[in-house]
């Protein structure tokens, strides 16, 4: 027996998660991920902590052939002992189809998203024109109105994918193994998709890259309806490429989550600090205070409108800095 063996072996006795043993040892998910998997080997302090933390010796840990009796006898049984959930193939192959379906789901869902406030624009763009009859307050309520249906049908749709999809959420939270045969079907699966997922990564890619020139083609005609039709073009090309980003990395995603790809289950289980959740939280809402306030006391809904953009713009900006924290969190 090698060490990443013994390193599998003993985590599991102790009913430790990968995770559980980082903090135990010190190291990243990902360090110990390499260990059991034989792509590095623990330093010579971390060997004699693992002998400490599995209560064993360093020989044993070292030598190949050390296995002493009593410790054959306790892991005559691994399965017996070992409380690990094995996924068998039937319950890949619906895992994946259900993960396919979802990533339809969550695609169409984040594009009504991102195309609900169009409405309110259009409205309240045709509402300063004197040959409709549309007050701007009306034009501002049927615009809202419009835009919470949509956002809440998107939500139906999110919230009925997670039920769906939670036969299996074991596989997202806790450590699991997978019947003889199953990665390498997975891995097959993988490899003829990996075309498909960079052809549409990088076209999702360009299209949200190229949607503002959209927005550029306004400083040709002094309109303010088509400034407007302009902004709803780049909102719908920017969802088309989100639409292609998120079927992607759904669909690769579920394939790692079952490979258990290192950098997936590092990404899926890493912690996420309160403070900068609280941030995204509170950005987001001071955004819409901004846009109401601004909207309802200067009564120009046909102007208020940018904020949206910019506050897109700038939750990019946020977010990577909340996410450099995070990381410099984790690593400490």
């Amino acid at each position: 027996m090698i060490l990443a063996d013994k390193i599998i072996k003993h985590r599991k006795l102790n009913g430790w998660s990968q995770e559980e043993l980082a903090e135990r040892m010190n190291v990243s998910r990902q360090a110990v991920s390499k260990w059991e998997s034989a792509q590095s080997v623990p330093e010579l302090d971390k060997i004699l902590k693992l002998s400490s933390t599995f209560n064993v010796t360093t020989d044993y840990l070292l030598k190949d052939e050390i296995e002493t009796e009593t410790e054959t006898e306790t892991f005559i049984n691994d399965s017996e002992i070992s409380s690990v959930r094995k996924v068998t193939m039937q319950e890949a192959v619906s895992y994946l189809a259900i993960r396919k379906k979802a990533s339809l789901r969550i695609a169409i869902a984040t594009f009504m998203c991102i195309i609900s406030p169009i409405c309110m624009f259009i409205l309240g763009v045709l509402s300063e024109s004197p040959y409709n009859n549309i007050s701007e307050n009306t034009a501002a309520l049927v615009g809202l109105i419009v835009l919470f249906i949509i956002v809440a049908a998107a939500v139906g749709i999110f919230i009925f994918t997670g039920f769906e999809s939670a036969t299996f959420s074991f596989m997202e939270n806790e450590p699991f193994e997978t019947e003889y045969g199953v990665s390498e079907m997975v891995e097959n699966k993988k490899k003829s998709y990996y075309n498909t997922y960079v052809k549409m990564n990088i076209i999702g890619t360009i299209l949200c890259v190229l949607s503002p020139i959209a927005l550029f083609i306004t400083a040709v005609k002094d309109n303010d309806f088509f400034a407007v039709c302009m902004l709803s073009v780049m909102m719908i090309i920017a969802g088309i490429g989100v639409i292609l980003l998120i079927i992607a990395g759904v669909r690769h995603a579920s394939m790692q989550r079952l490979l258990k790809d290192p950098d997936y289950v590092n990404f899926k289980f890493r912690k996420r600090n309160p403070f900068t959740q609280a941030i995204r939280t509170i950005y987001w809402l001071i955004a819409t205070a901004i846009y109401l306030g601004w909207s309802f006391s200067a009564n120009s809904w046909h102007d208020t409108w940018i904020v949206w953009p910019i506050a897109g713009v700038l939750f990019g900006a946020v977010s990577i800095i909340c996410s450099l924290f995070e990381k410099k969190n984790s690593s400490q």
